[in-house]
């Protein structure tokens, strides 16, 4: 069903996210990692923020699910933009950071531990990751897309399930596309 609504409608969802403001968001993530880290930006969508860490100076890998968004990524970013999915996940500590922005969300919360526990193998000991989820306690359907919403108390129950990971920052952040309201519950983790 998400994958379907990706597909289907992935230059209206480029349009509409790529030229997003992310830059605070940014400064919190990586003001954490040296510089020439390896970053994962898992679940790309549009290739948006993959873009902006390799004009960092980042050494950058990205996915997508969506063969049609891995397109436009491939196209915006110059970036090899991988197609497969966080089941498709076997890295082992090989990124100092991770980001998943707006991108988990969209796992069944009975499959989110095992995708965690995924991302957290490839991750680095002392590595930061960064994830985003719509604020709110439970699942749903929107438009042909499927999500799993979290609160403060969801993300640490979920976090605790893998024991080396930490949440070292958390807080709530407003929709950046100017014409949502939307709010987001945002944390770093720390491994």
């Amino acid at each position: 069903m998400t994958l379907k609504y990706y597909q289907d409608n992935a230059q209206t969802f480029f349009d509409g996210t790529v030229k997003v403001d992310m830059s605070s968001l940014y400064e919190t993530f990586t003001k954490h990692l040296a510089p020439g880290a390896r970053v994962l930006d898992a679940g790309c969508g549009s290739g948006r923020d993959a873009k902006a860490f390799q004009e960092m100076g980042y050494q950058v890998e990205a996915f997508d699910a969506s063969s049609a968004m891995v397109e436009l990524a491939r196209e915006y970013t110059g970036l090899p933009v991988q197609l497969m999915t966080f089941a498709d996940v076997e890295w082992k500590e090989k990124f100092d950071g991770i980001w998943c922005c707006a991108s988990l969300l969209h796992v069944p919360a009975v499959e989110l531990s095992d995708v965690m526990r995924r991302l957290a193998d490839a991750l680095k000991p002392d590595g930061v990751w960064y994830v985003s989820f719509k604020y709110g306690d439970g699942e749903r359907e929107v438009d042909g897309r499927r999500f799993t919403d979290m609160d403060e108390g969801r993300l640490r129950t979920l976090t605790r399930e893998i024991k080396e990971l930490d949440i070292f920052e958390l807080w709530m952040t407003k929709d950046k596309r100017p014409q949502r309201n939307e709010v987001w519950v945002n944390s770093l983790l720390k491994k």
